[in-house]
């Protein structure tokens, strides 16, 4: 297959272009910088230039291929107060990208997530986000929900939603981030008692699973990027206090935006998911390592001491 990938150099993106290539397709990949499109030609992928808001680029590029991959989302935008926004030109590439794929039964793949998907109880591949109201974040779960009513236009749709934490050596997201709170404040905290659960997956199996999605992934549907059920956040504080030979604490309900910052909301989620049906469907098996052993591997806390956080 011919498959256009969008976010072809990011995180996620540049483990599923070489897994997609290594079972034999092709991918074209989208590139806004000259970084990034030297990174894809390295890898073997063809490029085009553009963003999320070259909305003719990605028309054409689609049109021109065998399947979609969408992962790219202007998450600098969304992290610097522009969320809102970010999620509208994610909302209006992904309009355009299931245009083009329209009436042909091809494949079109979102990334997408599980954070506050089920508070409290595990989530499973048939539990559909709350679209109602009028908070930001929902404009996401509403285009899930577009892509997989994409079916009913002859559109092999599917969306991936990703864990909370997809770990990995390289990674700069959360995990870094608790890393560089817990040397900021000199103890590695957790919200109350801890016990609350993040779903954890490897880059790597979270690359397979985005193979598997584009190649055989039944129209509408559902798959979870899950590889751990849920990794308790006592348990997670408990590794970084360790390695950084810090002392491991309790953070109080009132604490805790003064302790993690942006991220206190997050923190506190208590968000398992299942991945029974992902696998019964598509095979799909992890292999990577768990979140607890990745962390116990070191690199997090050698990027951290390099300047990554």
């Amino acid at each position: 297959m011919r498959v256009f990938v969008t976010g072809a150099s990011g995180w996620i993106g540049s483990a599923v272009v070489p897994e997609l290539i290594g079972a034999g397709h092709q991918v074209v990949g989208l590139a806004r910088s000259d970084s990034s499109a030297e990174s894809l030609t390295a890898a073997g992928a063809e490029v085009v230039r553009g963003g999320l808001d070259d909305l003719d680029v990605l028309r054409a590029a689609a049109a021109g291929s065998d399947g979609v991959i969408h992962l790219a989302f202007k998450h600098d935008v969304a992290f610097s107060g522009g969320f809102q926004s970010a999620a509208e030109a994610d909302r209006r590439a992904v309009d355009v990208l299931t245009d083009a794929l329209a009436d042909s039964d091809r494949p079109f793949v979102l990334a997408s997530g599980l954070a506050g998907l089920k508070p409290g109880q595990v989530a499973t591949e048939q539990d559909m986000p709350v679209t109602e109201g009028d908070s930001p974040v929902l404009i996401r779960a509403v285009t899930a929900q577009a892509v997989l009513a994409c079916a009913r236009r002859g559109v092999r749709s599917s969306v991936v939603r990703l864990s909370p934490t997809c770990h990995g050596d390289g990674d700069n997201g959360f995990m870094t981030f608790l890393i560089g709170v817990a040397r900021e404040k000199g103890v590695s905290g957790y919200p109350g008692t801890g016990a609350n659960r993040w779903s954890a997956v490897h880059r790597l199996d979270a690359a397979r699973l985005f193979r598997l999605a584009i190649e055989k992934a039944p129209a509408g549907t559902v798959l979870h990027g899950v590889a751990e059920e849920g990794v308790p956040l006592r348990e997670i504080a408990e590794v970084i206090g360790r390695r950084l030979k810090l002392p491991t604490a309790p953070v109080g309900a009132e604490d805790l935006a003064g302790h993690f910052g942006w991220m206190s909301g997050f923190v506190a989620l208590d968000a398992p998911a299942s991945n029974a049906a992902t696998r019964a469907l598509l095979g799909w098996d992890p292999t990577g390592p768990s979140l607890l052993a990745d962390l116990e591997e070191g690199h997090y806390f050698r990027a951290a001491e390099d300047g990554a956080v």
